[in-house]
């Protein structure tokens, strides 16, 4: 992986903790429960935010939890990411300092993100200058993508109480992160595709969660046309999709989904055998 001149410490922690529990008959279960770790991110020495998150990709956390945010343009802003378990932190250093910080943390919006997700300055910001390519979906592709998802969520079969999110291409899932918040989740995603220099015209964002405005508004930052999810919606992504031009498809599970924007986009080439009602 590049990491365009940054340092970075490798921090990533188990996800999941032994625990043992009593089941409805009184008997003894042992088992395991998600991790849950705050984690204090500085940048220049000055406190920005604390993310409750598993702390299994922490550094890629910080990176797309930054670009998210657009506090940072560029990987090559960034000179040091440093996690420290110990002090529960991450230190951030960057070449020549943020314009108007102070400025930007000012502005602060709570979010719908599971736990309290935080977004900094004017969610509308720099929307304007977002262009996607058009998001084309093939239903057969959908169908064989949705199956492939399926070897996934090895965190929430093993403990429960985490979103998962992907970035697929086609009917292949390249990454998959899980994460005790959906938008953690997709932090870490976007501070991957940051340091792999990935485009997102030709892919589609899978998310277990809902598909709210902060969603849609960093998938589309991303560069990402497409948008799935297990999930509903709120009328305000729904909205936002609309004005960004992000194909929009929920409740998607085995061979059902519903389509909320682009489906003019959508080739409807398998669609499932109508199930005959009785008189």
């Amino acid at each position: 992986m590049n990491t365009h001149g940054i340092e970075m410490t490798n921090a990533g922690l188990d996800a999941a903790v032994a625990v043992s529990a009593l089941d409805e008959y009184g008997e003894p279960r042992a088992g395991h429960i998600a991790s849950e770790r705050p984690l204090t991110v500085y940048v220049d020495k000055r406190e920005i935010v604390t993310l409750m998150t598993l702390g299994t990709r922490p550094e890629l956390l910080v990176l797309g939890w930054l670009r998210n945010q657009r506090l940072v343009r560029r990987p090559e802003q960034i000179r040091a990411v440093q996690v420290d378990w110990d002090t529960a932190s991450a230190v951030v250093v960057t070449r020549d300092g943020i314009d108007n910080l102070g400025t930007r943390l000012s502005r602060k919006t709570v979010t719908t993100g599971c736990g309290q997700g935080t977004v900094f300055g004017s969610l509308m910001d720099d929307l304007e200058q977002i262009r996607l390519p058009p998001g084309t979906l093939r239903q057969s592709q959908l169908y064989a993508l949705l199956a492939n998802l399926n070897d996934y969520n090895a965190i929430y079969r093993r403990a429960g109480a985490v979103h998962g999110c992907a970035l697929c291409r086609g009917t292949d899932v390249l990454h998959f992160v899980e994460d005790v918040g959906r938008h953690n989740a997709v932090d870490t995603l976007a501070g991957l595709m940051w340091l792999e220099d990935m485009p997102g015209d030709d892919l589609c964002f899978y998310t277990t969660g809902r598909l709210t405005s902060e969603m849609v508004i960093k998938v589309a930052q991303m560069g990402i046309p497409r948008l799935l999810s297990r999930s509903g919606l709120t009328h305000m992504g729904l909205d936002l999709a609309r004005r960004l031009g992000v194909t929009l498809v929920a409740r998607a599970k085995g061979q059902h989904f519903l389509v909320y924007h682009g489906a003019e986009l959508v080739d409807f080439d398998a669609p499932p055998r109508r199930l005959s009602r009785r008189a």
